[in-house]
């Protein structure tokens, strides 16, 4: 039988630009379009906001938040007697930066900068075309898949049917659990053990590894490792799950680890992983496989599909799975999108131009924002040394800055900077410590603005401040 034409959107439902998924990522695409001058509907089958705003970025540092705080009044004379945290309060407070679960604030953004939402499940049904639950639209010049990524769950027996916490039940639950497994060592591991611990659940973290936050300098994974081991929390290391139980549904789980012991909780947190939101999105219409990371070049393009239509930015892409590189990435889309629609014959897409996402293999920056924090930007020593680079690391005490002591007594900490020594400019830096957080984005313009040495020695840190620790850094460099 002869294949049945898909039926094709009516004028009504032709945009310039199509977006799929309504998260951050989402919003500033669809944001960068319009402001551009193009028509853009956007495309949600949860809440407008996504993942961000509902279960990670907000809730996560809206639990946490409460917990540093408290954890340095107590190093500082005068609220060193500071009590627990009421953990009631700290969950109201994460359901109001939450916005209850409901995104009729983002809605009203939505509907002020002038982008259509259709809500319902998005798949592509060809080039340009896109099926929501039946209706067909259609995007004269792109069409960008902003869908995000999902926890996975690994293939452990009866860890399925144990129904495990993921990211999102660790970022929205309603009450602190009397003891809680977490499984993971990354990013969400380390701030739920945190938050959780110091709302007053026993917490066991499991880690494969030997350390902690393995993709940053080992320093940062060894002062978390400290503090969280002096908070309570049972850290293991060198451990696989090889089995879960649960009898009953709420009931105590079981996990069994590859050295046959068993503990038992209440809950238990799986975060080991993230897969792309794509399974079910249509890929397999347009010659992708569904399921796949969408691999993209520099301006987020999709590269596997012909015409210069498909764009992939933010975590589906892979290349830097936080919700400010999807936001930048978006940034960087959406002028894409608005050049080749004005049909500028030649893309600024070399490093560092306004058509290429430079940032998200040069100068990517993180903050773990746990107790203390660890921030950094770039390359770490060992990545740096793979890629090539004759480089010197430069270590300082952060607790030996004058800041630093008057920010809390017994301030432990570090800083460290990668200097490529070709070019005497910097590849990367780190910090741990008590309030680092919002030192990075020094870090990130040196970085990214590839300042040189000689340059930054003449950017005067107030005294006396944390970021004294910038001319420090530099004294060791030069001796």
């Amino acid at each position: 039988m002869p294949a049945t034409e898909a039926p094709r959107a009516s004028e009504a439902d032709t945009y310039d630009v199509l977006v799929l998924g309504a998260g951050p990522t989402g919003e500033n695409l669809a944001d960068r379009a319009h402001a551009a001058g193009l028509s853009v509907a956007i495309v949600e089958s949860e809440l407008v906001g996504g993942e961000c705003s509902y279960w990670a970025c907000m809730p996560s540092k809206a639990l946490l938040r409460p917990v540093t705080a408290r954890s340095e009044a107590s190093r500082v004379p005068g609220l060193a007697d500071a009590g627990p945290l009421h953990a009631p309060d700290v969950l109201a407070h994460r359901n109001a930066f939450a916005s209850h679960w409901k995104d009729d604030g983002q809605v009203r953004w939505l509907d002020s900068a002038g982008i259509d939402l259709v809500r319902g499940h998005a798949r592509l049904a060809g080039p340009r075309q896109v099926s929501v639950d039946g209706r067909m639209l259609a995007a004269r010049h792109a069409v960008a898949v902003c869908t995000g990524s999902r926890a996975v769950l690994p293939d452990i027996p009866g860890l399925a049917d144990a129904k495990p916490w993921t990211s999102r039940d660790a970022t929205s639950a309603q009450s602190v659990p009397g003891r809680l497994v977490v499984v993971g060592g990354g990013v969400v591991g380390v701030e739920m053990a945190t938050a959780w611990r110091a709302l007053g659940a026993s917490v066991t973290l499991l880690v494969r590894g030997d350390g902690l936050l393995p993709r940053m300098e080992p320093f940062a994974g060894h002062l978390v490792a400290e503090s969280l081991a002096e908070a309570g929390v049972f850290l293991r290391t060198g451990v696989e799950v090889s089995e879960v139980r649960r009898e009953a549904p709420g009931g105590p789980v079981t996990v069994v680890l590859d050295t046959d012991d068993e503990i038992i909780a209440d809950e238990l947190l799986i975060a080991t992983g993230r897969a792309p939101r794509t399974d079910d999105l249509g890929l397999e219409t347009i010659g992708l496989r569904p399921g796949s990371w969408l691999q993209v070049d520099e301006t987020c393009r999709v590269t596997d599909v012909p015409g210069d239509w498909l764009y992939g930015a933010g975590d589906v892409n892979h290349r830097a799975l936080l919700t400010h590189q999807g936001k930048y990435q978006a940034r960087i889309a959406g002028a894409v999108i608005a050049a080749r629609a004005r049909q500028v014959p030649i893309l600024d897409n070399g490093p560092w131009g306004a058509h290429a996402a430079t940032a998200d293999t040069a100068a990517v920056p993180q903050v773990v924002f746990s107790d203390p924090e660890a921030a950094s930007v770039g390359l770490t020593a060992a990545a740096a040394e793979r890629a090539g680079h004759r480089i010197r690391i430069v270590d300082q005490d952060l607790g030996a800055v004058a800041g630093a002591s008057l920010y809390a007594d017994g301030y432990r900490g570090r800083a460290r900077m990668i200097v490529d020594l070709d070019r005497e400019v910097l590849l990367g830096v780190t910090f741990v410590g008590p309030g680092v957080g919002e030192l990075l984005h020094s870090a990130t313009i040196a970085v990214a603005a590839e300042v040189p040495i000689e340059r930054l020695w003449h950017a005067v840190p107030a005294y006396p401040t944390i970021s004294e620790v910038w001319l420090r850094l530099l004294e060791s460099y030069r001796g």
